[in-house]
């Protein structure tokens, strides 16, 4: 009798698992790579490109700016190696680029600071823009926060400004920030921590809060940055 022997279809075979490549083997192998080196960068491949920015001068600022012209376009052209012109017929400052412009952030730097000026900040505290890279400026109107007419507004504003000044100069010296009224407009320069505990203290005083309690609110908003850092 034939010997029945199960066919080859039916049978076991054995596979082999495919080992996968280990991460080490994939880190070791990206050790053992170099990595690329480019060449230093030369200074004539970081020119700025030639722009020009507008900044408009309302009519209450005229005779300032004639008076500090020369306060203005010092640091603009000796600091800042930019070209600066004003525009009687178009009353605005002109501010360009020129070819010994090295820092790309420089036209924005003396845009801001003319528009710091035209909105009537002193020139002295313009100029911390130029200085420091974390200030900024901020404008809202007093309609914003709450529509106010007639003597309703005045008096809005004349708590914001307190007499003779005083609750300005309070919360300027609380929140370090430098503050300008111009009718209803509010404007506000200082770092962005300190210009958004400003904005809130100058809100409430239009919303109506007692300056003694803004005072205690902002003292203790104050207190908890200064111990934060």
């Amino acid at each position: 009798m034939a010997d029945k022997r199960p066919s080859s279809s039916n049978e076991f075979k054995l596979v082999k698992a495919k080992k996968r490549k280990s991460t080490t083997d994939t880190q070791m192998d990206v050790a053992d790579s170099k990595r690329p080196h480019f060449p230093a960068v030369k200074p004539e491949s970081t020119a700025v490109n030639k722009s020009l920015r507008k900044v408009p001068i309302p009519p209450n600022r005229y005779a300032p700016l004639k008076e500090s012209w020369t306060k203005i376009y010092g640091p603009l052209v000796k600091h800042l190696k930019l070209r600066v012109k004003y525009n009687i017929t178009a009353r605005q400052v002109e501010i360009q680029t020129s070819p010994e412009t090295a820092d790309i952030g420089a036209l924005q730097k003396a845009a801001d600071f003319v528009k710091a000026f035209a909105l009537g900040f002193s020139i002295e505290d313009a100029l911390a823009l130029i200085r420091l890279d974390e200030l900024f400026l901020e404008s809202f109107d007093v309609k914003d926060v709450k529509t106010l007419k007639g003597d309703h507004m005045s008096r809005a504003v004349g708590r914001v400004a307190g007499s003779g000044g005083k609750v300005k100069f309070t919360i300027e010296n609380v929140t370090k920030t430098r503050i300008v009224l111009a009718d209803t407009k509010v404007h506000i320069l200082g770092s962005y921590t300190n210009i958004r505990t400003a904005r809130t203290a100058i809100c409430n005083l239009i919303l109506g809060s007692p300056a003694s309690k803004v005072y205690g609110n902002m003292r203790s908003i104050a207190s908890r940055t200064a111990e934060r850092f």
